[in-house]
């Protein structure tokens, strides 16, 4: 199987221009020697390297040096009342955390808590008691394929960012507990993940990401009395430094770049800066921010939308770029201009993506990644972002709309700027229309509709996206009713991947049982680009919001599917209105997925819904449907997966088909679904 994956990528490879080709094979050779040239790197960075490259006189005098280096979180103490007014139950969910974490327990993607041991494995899935054998890291096939192992569990449990409550618990209180539990998980991961030879260290993004915590780690324990050892200091800034030069290494450049490379390139932006001038740091800084300055135009749409077309990953690659750039205005270097404004786009599209109770579109995939993680807020709610972006780069209106927890914000700005922010919920975010990016979002008052009208993603390779073209997601009155199924897991089940990412899975239109991107079931981030969704219409004024949309995915069957969403704003009425067109008979199906919890009853010529103590009646207009109700499932987080139900219409029969749904909060007058 590894030498068939080998053939496969090589087979696409090899169908790229040839500069990419021969740079790529380049790269390819350079990483290789890593086989015998990274255990020699590692055993040359001793004491006497690191006083060599930073022309320190002692490992104490190179430790206080960056430990006077500024960064851009809180790494002092907080005063604990005040954390308290600001956010109530905030240190006693960090003290719990702390805790969990000096016991080794995490919970994460799913796994529920688990306990890691006193010897922790850190090349195994926890969830299913399997792992994966030590050695080369380029050798090891982390897909395994026909196992039900997941590396994304050890890659999570190797990112160490359980391990931040305990920072915050000892700036808290002072506890040098917090310090010693971190410093032994720190020392336990360093000599059980020699460099470049488990599967730790199988994907750059992961040495990347680690560089972000082990940073912050840093600045927060650096004073304390357990990390005074000085063969713990040479160690940990041996290690932190080969991440950086790791990282540089590997760098996952491609023709057409995602999320990965980008946490390459951030990583390698805050090594540098933790570094300063310190060895090769000034060439990672070079790399880094260049690179970072041309990607965000290159992944960016100009309306702010991540080209990978997921809320998750948007969120994580807005951090991406985010954190590098608070990092140099902390160093006191500058931002450009162009480069905060894209931020401030990609915040504006959260801040109208995100709904009046905090939650987010199931849009695309998602694996709940991080760049550094803070907060007590839910998985979810992406709303801090709305707050740190306003604040680094005075942007009144954004802060003026942000609302939800000061969690996250408090650790990242300090508790002043964090309580300067609105303490009411923010001021009203309106319908919005991102056309390059192809979302279009309709509010009134707390309903919520969430529309994908645009291209695939990855730029039209797949990537993160779905077969999602003309799906939404309503929530209407603040009562969740209509979701995507969002995306579960990836490597551990290729069924589950290909099944949660497939076109019925969404809530559009499904004919002949295609899917409206083709893809090879086992190439699990890749799809042909026939959809090509376009917006016809989009009108949004004080009574209503409409989008007309169209996507080409079907006409090589000879069907073409337009698609017309109104809300209604005064009435609360969302109405989803299907026209298929084209010859010949065709099997179709119109589903809707319901929010976890939702109920449902079927009425003669209706449909009740019921949602947080409302009642919603469905009702449709159209020859020849046929209405059945479904299990389904629906997985708000990686690894989770809710039951629920799905509506579909079915019709199987000649073209054209028309399709009228109207769903219509129900009303003292109108008790259809209390009967």
């Amino acid at each position: 199987m590894r030498l068939l994956d080998a053939a496969l990528r090589a087979h696409r490879i090899f169908r790229k221009p040839p500069s990419y080709v021969a740079q790529r094979l380049i790269r390819e050779a350079d990483c290789e020697l890593d086989r015998w040239l990274a255990p020699i790197r590692e055993r040359r960075m001793t004491s006497a390297r690191l006083l060599a490259i930073s022309g320190a006189e002692s490992i104490d005098a190179l430790w206080q040096k960056l430990r006077s280096r500024p960064y851009p979180a809180v790494t002092t103490p907080i005063d604990a009342a005040l954390l308290e007014k600001l956010e109530p139950g905030e240190r006693e969910r960090i003290l719990a955390a702390a805790q969990r974490a000096c016991e080794h327990t995490v919970d994460l993607l799913g796994t529920g808590p688990v306990s890691l041991g006193d010897e922790i494995d850190w090349s195994h899935d926890h969830r299913v008691g399997q792992g994966w054998p030590s050695g080369f890291a380029r050798s090891i096939d982390y897909v395994n394929r026909d196992r039900p192992s997941d590396v994304k569990v050890p890659w999570e449990i190797s990112r160490l960012q359980w391990l931040i409550p305990a920072g915050q618990a000892y700036l808290l209180t002072g506890d040098d507990r917090y310090a010693l539990s971190a410093r032994r998980i720190l020392q336990d991961w360093i000599a059980k993940n020699p460099l470049a030879y488990t599967v730790n260290w199988s994907c750059t993004m992961e040495a990347a990401l680690r560089i972000f915590t082990w940073s912050w780690l840093f600045h927060v324990f650096a004073g304390s009395t357990s990390w005074r050892d000085e063969k713990f200091r040479s160690d940990f800034l041996a290690s932190l430094y080969l991440h950086g030069d790791f990282t540089r290494r590997h760098i996952e450049k491609a023709d057409i770049n995602g999320n990965h490379y980008t946490a390459d390139l951030a990583g390698l932006v805050i090594a540098c800066l933790f570094f300063g001038d310190m060895g090769d740091a000034p060439r990672w800084r070079e790399i880094g921010w260049n690179g970072l300055q041309e990607e965000i135009d290159r992944q960016v749409f100009a309306d702010g939308v991540d080209f990978e077309a997921s809320c998750p990953y948007h969120r994580l690659v807005l951090e991406l770029f985010l954190w590098p750039a608070l990092y140099r205005q902390a160093c006191g270097e500058a931002v450009p201009a162009p480069y905060a404004e894209r931020l401030l786009a990609m915040t504006r599209f959260v801040a109208a993506y995100a709904r009046e109770d905090g939650s987010s579109p199931l849009w695309g995939d998602a694996d709940d990644a991080r760049a550094l993680p803070f907060g007590g807020q839910k998985l979810g709610d992406h709303r801090y972002l709305i707050g740190l972006t306003a604040v680094a780069f005075k942007d009144p209106a954004l802060a003026a709309s942000f609302s939800g927890s000061r969690s996250e914000l408090i650790w990242v700005l300090g508790p002043e700027s964090a309580a300067s922010l609105p303490i009411a919920p923010g001021a009203v975010v309106p319908s919005a229309a991102f056309p390059q990016g192809g979302v279009y979002i309709m509010r009134y008052r707390d309903s919520h509709v969430f529309i994908d009208c645009g291209p695939l993603g990855l730029a039209g390779r797949g990537g993160h996206g779905h077969n999602d073209a003309l799906s939404f997601e309503a929530w209407l009155n603040g009562a969740p009713l209509i979701v995507d199924r969002g995306s579960y897991v990836y490597t551990a089940s290729f069924d589950d991947r290909n099944a949660f990412r497939a076109t019925a899975s969404h809530n559009t239109p499904c004919v002949d049982g295609e899917e409206i991107n083709r893809f090879d079931p086992q190439n699990l981030w890749s799809m042909q680009n026939d959809a090509r969704a376009e917006c016809k219409t989009w009108l949004s004024d004080d009574s209503q919001d409409v989008l007309i949309g169209i996507h080409h995915g079907y006409e090589r069957i000879g069907v073409k599917v337009e698609r017309q969403i109104t809300l209604r704003k005064l009435s609360g009425t969302l109405e989803i209105v299907d026209r298929l067109s084209g010859e010949g008979d065709h099997d179709v199906v119109i589903p809707i997925h319901l929010a976890p919890g939702v109920e449902y009853r079927l009425q003669e010529a209706s449909v009740c819904l019921h949602s947080m103590g409302q009642s919603f009646d469905v009702s449709w207009e159209g020859a020849n449907w046929q209405l059945a109700a479904e299990p389904s499932t629906v997985s708000p987080s990686y690894g989770v997966r809710l039951p629920t139900h799905r509506l579909a219409w079915r019709r199987i029969g000649s073209l054209p088909a028309d399709l009228k749904v109207t769903i219509v909060p129900a009303t003292k007058a109108q008790r259809s679904c209390d009967r």
